[in-house]
């Protein structure tokens, strides 16, 4: 099934509403639970894999919003998949949505700013229409959003009382990659769910792999990348989008899930970056087009958008670059889906 530009519009439009009136019921929420100064929460895998009342309420929004709208679009949702027994990776072809309602919910229990509602729709299993808005940011919230298609464009608004206050395109041309990347980057990385201790648990790895990217050129046996910093939002969401908008170089996560990059990973597509695998595939030659990573493998490399540099490289010949240098220093984490 193939969709119009005009149409891409329209689901966009909808999804941009759709993502600001959740992001009013959360406001409100925080601020009846400021007045009772609590908040219950209900733990998953452990205790920092937290679930609230409020995410399921800002899910079931979205999807009885989608579904009076689009009756005939597939859904997938973070708490009803937390929910199901079926625990495979459900999408398909169609169209689908494929919705995070609260992403940094540890952010929202301790009122840290960094807590998204993504919405992304999927064509062909490729991200097509991501909103990304961050209700506790700016005023009223700031919205990410794009149309990744050839006539589309990828946009962000800052929120007051009364509407937006700015409405850009995410900002273009971007700079050339640092010409030592990943020296003189950026860095985002989660620390992740998975907090079990042994040496080979990716806990371990994940901080080796952020001390290598942080340690001075040479160190840890030629691994040290130095970046100008390593960030962690606690939010997979916000650390790509800052990713798409040029805010940041590199994104670094494994162990999330497709809601948690499919919205931010439409935007961060037609800004002009690229989302590849963090574990290198296997056997891949240095010559070897790196192909775009699976949505639904848990694992993400992603490199912002950027402009030929001074020595003629291209773009995407600047991105694969930097994206072996980190393979190099980086170690293979083990994330699967269940079966």
């Amino acid at each position: 099934m193939s969709f119009s530009i005009s149409e891409l519009q329209k689901l966009h439009d909808f999804a941009c509403n759709l993502a600001r009136r959740a992001g009013e019921y959360l406001r409100g929420d925080q601020s009846r639970r400021r007045q009772a100064q609590t908040l219950a929460t209900r733990e998953k895998l452990n205790s920092v894999d937290l679930v609230t009342a409020a995410d399921e309420g800002v899910e079931k929004l979205i999807r009885d919003a989608i579904f009076a709208e689009y009756p005939s679009h597939a859904f997938i949702g973070e708490e009803s998949y937390s929910a199901g027994e079926e625990k495979r990776f459900l999408l398909k072809d169609g169209p689908t949505w494929i919705v995070d309602p609260i992403d940094g919910t540890v952010n929202m229990v301790h009122m840290f700013p960094m807590t998204a509602i993504s919405i992304g729709f999927c064509i062909a299993s490729i991200p097509t229409v991501g909103v990304v808005f961050a209700p506790f940011l700016g005023g009223h919230g700031t919205l990410y959003s794009a149309i990744n298609h050839p006539e589309g464009g990828a946009w962000m608004s800052e929120y007051g009382i009364t509407g937006p206050i700015t409405n850009l395109p995410i900002i273009s041309p971007p700079p050339p990659l640092p010409k030592d990347a990943p020296k003189g980057c950026l860095f985002f990385g989660e620390w992740g769910k998975d907090r079990r201790d042994s040496p080979q648990s990716n806990l371990t790895k994940k901080s080796t792999n952020f001390v290598n990217m942080a340690t001075e050129i040479g160190g840890r046996g030629g691994k040290g990348g130095m970046v100008h910093g390593i960030r962690s939002l606690g939010s997979s969401t916000m650390d790509m989008v800052y990713v798409a908008s040029g805010q940041g170089d590199i994104m670094f996560e494994a162990g999330c899930w497709e809601w948690d990059v499919c919205g931010a990973m439409a935007i961060l597509l037609q800004t002009g970056g690229i989302v590849v695998d963090s574990n290198p595939p296997l056997g891949i030659s240095d010559t070897e087009p790196i192909p775009m990573a699976n949505l639904g493998g848990r694992r993400y490399l992603a490199i912002r958008a950027c402009s030929t540099d001074e020595d003629g490289k291209l773009p995407r010949t600047q991105q694969e670059a930097l994206v072996r240098e980190v393979w190099k220093r980086t170690e293979r984490l083990n994330y699967e889906r269940p079966m």
